[in-house]
């Protein structure tokens, strides 16, 4: 996602005004705020409900990867000189909008980039966060420095010449080592310190932020209020964005059972089936500042926002990572002692839920 000051009806404490540019499905949630919105790319919500899990056979080739790419970096060299004319500066948010700096540069204008995790910034303590391979949080420094090199040319081999294509219409000279070029020397890690802290970066330095979390002042949902009412604090599972199995609603709410407790199923982009029963309640998208600290444990993905979510509450959380920093995620909750890393999506069983909340749930995890 980038955000940079531009016209808008909403002010900022420096008295900038910003307009975000991301996904359609955001669009209305961030207009919401009074924030200024450019989309750019596809709905990622409606993408995610009509795709099918991932699988060896639907998995796209190399060269339809390389298509992906190219299509999604043209898309950005059209939308965003648009968005950000007239703008002080372009803040990137995300590995994949490659196209920031770039534009950045053909206005003259300054250029940030800030990462939510740091499995996103190189270093030889952790693995980098991929979407294709899950790598152990063990391994040794130079065992981490080579999965960082190859993570770099995977990334130069899947984005570079269409980038440098789109750069040469804008008189742009080309760039290699394309990560380095989107991330700079000097990102910003906007991340809890506690949860996230700065681990020894390669060839950067780290401004660290904090984790950006904005306030929001909307209530729950009256239903979902007499519900918390009606009993002990319940058990609260989503898996956010993530695809989820058919099966994944009714194992949540036969593990809730299990331990003798209420449950929260949150829908979300997973459109989990969930039964009937006064024990469970089925909800959308909510207010966490509100809802976390009023439930028992947190079992979830592992997103960068739901785990800072979940920390700030102060409840005990399972996290079952799918896919690319959500391991690293897992790993932290695990190495802190607020949480524990559950079984993986494809393992995903009442007994090993129920496992795994019972130690997440004990005292020494709890408090």
């Amino acid at each position: 996602m980038c955000s940079h000051c531009w016209r808008s009806r909403w002010s900022c404490a420096l008295s900038h005004t910003p307009v975000i540019c991301a996904a359609p499905n955001f669009q209305q949630w961030i207009v919401s705020f009074g924030i200024d919105s450019a989309p750019i790319g596809p709905d990622l919500e409606a993408w995610t409900r009509a795709t099918p899990a991932p699988s060896i056979s639907t998995r796209p080739s190399p060269e339809q990867r390389r298509q992906l790419a190219r299509d999604a970096v043209v898309e950005q060299f059209r939308v965003l000189p648009e968005a950000a004319r007239g703008c002080d500066l372009i803040l990137v948010g995300n590995m994949l909008l490659t196209a920031g700096r770039s534009i950045a540069e053909s206005l003259g204008i300054p250029y940030v980039y800030a990462a939510y995790c740091p499995a996103t910034l190189p270093s030889p303590d952790y693995p980098p966060a991929t979407m294709g391979a899950r790598h152990s949080q063990s391994l040794s420094a130079e065992e981490n420095r080579q999965l960082w090199l190859a993570d770099a040319q995977s990334f130069d081999e899947a984005f570079g010449a269409a980038l440098n294509e789109q750069r040469a219409t804008l008189d742009l000279p080309p760039v290699s080592r394309l990560a380095h070029h989107i991330t700079t020397d000097h990102p910003w890690l906007a991340a809890d310190p506690v949860l996230a802290p700065v681990r020894a970066p390669i060839e950067m330095e780290v401004f660290q932020t904090g984790a950006w979390i904005l306030a929001d002042p909307t209530p729950l949902p009256d239903e979902l209020e007499a519900f918390l009412a009606a009993g002990d604090p319940p058990l609260y599972f989503g898996f956010g964005s993530m695809r989820a199995k058919e099966e994944t609603g009714q194992v949540f709410i036969e593990t809730a059972r299990a331990l003798g407790r209420r449950a929260i199923l949150m829908r979300e982009w997973g459109a989990l089936e969930v039964g009937d029963g006064d024990d469970i309640i089925a909800i959308g998208g909510v207010n966490h500042e509100l809802l976390l600290p009023r439930v028992a444990a947190v079992i979830h993905h592992g997103g960068a926002g739901i785990t800072t979510a979940a920390a700030h509450a102060g409840r005990p959380q399972v996290i079952a990572p799918h896919v690319y920093d959500q391991y690293y995620w897992a790993h932290r909750v695990e190495t802190l002692g607020v949480g524990v890393e559950g079984p993986a999506p494809a393992e995903l069983s009442v007994q090993g839920l129920t496992d795994a909340l019972r130690a997440c749930l004990a005292p020494d995890r709890a408090a």
